[in-house]
């Protein structure tokens, strides 16, 4: 059947200007495999999302004429000529790409960034670009036009002169204004999810950790870590007029700028129950590896609301490659997943994917299974930021799963009660209206 649309290859010139390519179609790859994208796995790229080179690394593309793929080493003379460079698109948040850029990985001179990289083309017949996507929540507060930096230099500065000891608010007045985190800017802002960094110490080396790399040469860390644990004190002096005055206030616990909060369970439960004794209004969450299920239940006994588990693979090879876990298991982490549950959480899934991995067969069944047995609430799909050819390489990725479009639609039909996301949530959105009938969202 002959496709609707027209989709174009974007290519790059050395200098990084993009052009359509003419003579070439959209490709993507799921996996090793590059193939022509699906209808239902491209979708208008959404507003807020940006576009970026892949340096060094020649495109693919689609010939219609040879219907053939073909490698473009070098741009036609009517694009200026010269080496030709692959794009990519980084989404708007709440978007989960279907397909990754297709290129000659083999060719990078060094390893990408840490950023989500995503199959983008020209649509000729609505002459705008179309991404390689599915949008899997409707919640706009993270759009990017809300958070413009003219406002908060001076609401930083007033909360820092209220609480000049508090280093946390110093660190996290640092994120909001030179890494420009958005849920460290919705503190000074007064509203939405607020974050609480607590540990600088981590029980795991995932590959793609944005805040502590091995080998920051190679694939340096988007920001740095905190240093020190904060007190009892420092914690409720953030968090507490958060709760009390924010619009769906959140406050989140495991954030980029730290290692893995769990193992500063005993300083969190007793900030938990100080914020609780002050604010009964908002909703407090956990974001966490989950290694130790004692901890777990004593987070939830002290008054936590939420827990998101961050996975990669709920294959243990796969997992174990990827986060690299220090003196802990798989198992304790669905024993967590459990206990949580148990104790009343709304338990949400932090699902790291990537296509050709997270729709293979095996790791589609695994999941279901996961689901079922430990009863998550929601999975948020998360594009796991990372050099495409890392991941293949690291966990030994071949062939192509089934499509990232086709998995979240199975899943669905097999677990009805499931919810696909992107963020964490406010407890009076839990469980939604409708939400076992609202997948797919509209693009």
């Amino acid at each position: 059947m002959k496709p609707s649309k027209t989709i174009l290859a974007v290519v790059a010139d050395a200098a990084g200007e993009v052009f359509e390519h003419p003579d070439l179609l959209l490709v993507g790859m799921n996996g090793t495999r590059v193939r022509p994208p699906r209808e239902d796995e491209l979708i208008p790229l959404p507003a807020g999302s940006k576009l970026f080179t892949i340096p060094a690394t020649p495109p693919m593309g689609q010939d219609p004429r040879r219907n053939r793929l073909t490698t473009l080493r070098q741009l036609p003379a009517r694009l200026g000529g010269g080496p030709a460079q692959a794009v990519s698109a980084f989404l708007t948040p709440g978007y989960t790409r279907t397909l990754l850029p297709a290129a000659d990985y083999a060719a990078q001179r060094q390893q990408l960034p840490l950023w989500a990289y995503t199959a983008v083309g020209w649509c000729v017949e609505e002459e705008r670009f179309y991404a390689a996507a599915v949008r899997v929540d409707r919640n706009l507060q993270w759009q990017p036009e809300h958070f413009d930096d003219r406002r908060l230099d001076p609401l930083v500065r007033r909360v820092l002169r209220d609480y000049p000891d508090n280093r946390l608010l110093v660190q996290l007045a640092r994120c909001a204004l030179d890494y420009h985190c958005f849920a460290a800017k919705n503190l000074f802002f007064r509203r939405w999810e607020a974050p609480l960094p607590t540990s600088p110490v981590c029980n795991a080396r995932c590959l793609g950790c944005i805040s502590l790399q091995e080998a920051p040469e190679c694939c340096p860390s988007s920001q740095e870590r905190i240093t020190f644990v904060p007190t009892v004190e420092e914690l409720c002096q953030v968090a507490v007029p958060h709760l009390q005055q924010a619009e769906n206030a959140i406050v989140s616990f495991g954030q980029g700028c730290e290692g893995d909060p769990i193992l500063q369970a005993e300083v969190i439960c007793d900030a938990i129950r100080a914020m609780r004794r002050q604010t009964t209004r908002g909703t407090i969450n956990f974001n966490s590896n989950a290694s130790d299920p004692d901890a777990v239940e004593r987070l939830a006994d002290a008054g936590l609301d939420s827990i998101r588990v961050s996975m990669n693979s709920v294959l243990e090879a796969d997992y174990q490659a990827y986060h690299r876990p220090c003196g802990y298991t798989m198992e304790q982490v669905r024993e967590s997943l459990r206990r949580a549950k148990g104790r009343g959480l709304f338990t949400m899934l932090n699902y790291l994917v990537f296509p050709g991995l997270s729709d293979r067969r095996q790791e589609i069944e695994a999941l279901v299974g996961l689901v079922e047995e430990t009863g998550i609430d929601l999975i948020q799909m998360r594009n796991l930021s990372i050099d495409p050819q890392l991941y293949v390489n690291a966990l030994d990725i071949r062939g192509e799963g089934i499509g990232m479009a086709r998995m979240l639609a199975e899943i669905k039909q097999r677990v009805p009660r499931i919810q696909f996301g992107y963020f964490n949530r406010t407890r009076d959105n839990f469980f939604p209206a409708g939400y076992r009938t609202d997948w797919p969202l509209p693009a």
